[in-house]
């Protein structure tokens, strides 16, 4: 008999024989999500499917995004004043976009209890690192900077999802002074949500997520922008296929989100696309000449370096 896929934005029912991560009590008593959007609001799901958790609190700037999370069951709570959403609090989650962390950060430090752990979802770690080291101060030891490396270019706590971390990685950069307890908090929570943890630089997660991640998006977005510049747009987009749809599916993500990702890795992005545009020149060249050979080469290796990738580990 045949297993239904799970429906996005519906949560469904784990078979206990099928998951020794499965909670006995709750892991943690009180969940506080700044930004209950795709990855806040499945985080959210994953700890109340598993039965990891008692509360979940949802603080953000959309209070209609709030109400839908509510009424979706995604949160219990509605909070607006931090030092009330934060009392107690066993967890902390910043899921915002970048540009809001440092912010945030400011904003929940006075009113954390001594037992709090803070951690958060931002696909780049320095800038964070940075920001809670500065704005947390003694409490920066409870702060665990983390990247779970899920998604879809929906968004809002509508799209949440609690199958959405299901065997995906989970990038945890602690620092030196981190906290055993407070990483073994989050890795546990995270672990329960289906993630497979590693452990990396910093300086390493940006680099690589330059490239893997940022850079594909970047492309995305600019493949559709130019496109979108021609004078016949409306007829160019009738004519699109399946290649075009596949090219530029992340192109409707959050912009904001993306400007931010752009502003934080700046460095590593400008990087990144030094050696995207070297390549990209060089086949402009082979087109040129009318080099078949060495484009079918071109081709051919990059062929093979997918068909690698996508193999089974």
């Amino acid at each position: 008999m045949k297993t239904k896929r799970p429906v996005r934005g519906k949560s469904r029912a784990i078979n206990p024989r099928s998951s020794k991560l499965r909670a006995r009590k709750p892991l943690i008593g009180k969940l506080v999500i700044f930004g209950v959007g795709l990855i806040g609001g499945s985080f959210a799901l994953a700890m109340k499917q598993r039965g990891a958790v008692g509360q979940v609190i949802g603080v953000g700037r959309s209070r209609a995004n709030l109400l839908t999370a509510r009424r979706l069951g995604v949160i219990d709570e509605i909070a607006t004043d931090p030092a009330q959403a934060l009392r107690d609090a066993d967890l902390v989650l910043l899921a915002v976009p970048l540009g809001q962390t440092k912010a945030v950060l400011a904003q929940i430090a006075p009113h954390l209890a001594p037992h709090t752990v803070v951690t958060d979802a931002g696909s780049t770690k320095r800038d964070v690192i940075e920001a809670a080291r500065r704005q947390l101060g003694a409490t920066f030891t409870r702060f665990v900077p983390a990247h779970p490396i899920a998604g879809t270019e929906k968004s809002g706590a509508q799209a949440a999802f609690a199958e959405l971390f299901e065997q995906r990685n989970l990038i945890v950069t602690p620092q030196p002074e981190t906290s055993a307890r407070a990483v073994k908090l989050v890795t546990a929570a995270w672990k329960l949500a289906g993630m497979r943890i590693l452990t990396m630089s910093a300086l390493e997660h940006d680099r690589i997520f330059s490239l893997v991640s940022h850079l594909p998006h970047l492309l995305s977005f600019t493949a559709v922008g130019n496109i979108a510049g021609y004078p016949d747009v409306a007829e160019l987009f009738q004519h699109t296929g399946g290649g075009f749809r596949d090219l530029t599916r992340i192109a409707g993500s959050s912009p904001e989100m993306w400007r931010d990702i752009c502003l934080a890795n700046r460095d590593a992005i400008l990087a990144a696309l030094d050696g995207y545009l070297s390549d990209l020149e060089a086949v402009r060249g082979m087109v040129e000449a009318s080099d078949g050979p060495a484009l079918e080469g071109k081709f051919a290796a990059a062929r093979n370096a997918r068909a690698r990738w996508l193999k089974p580990l």
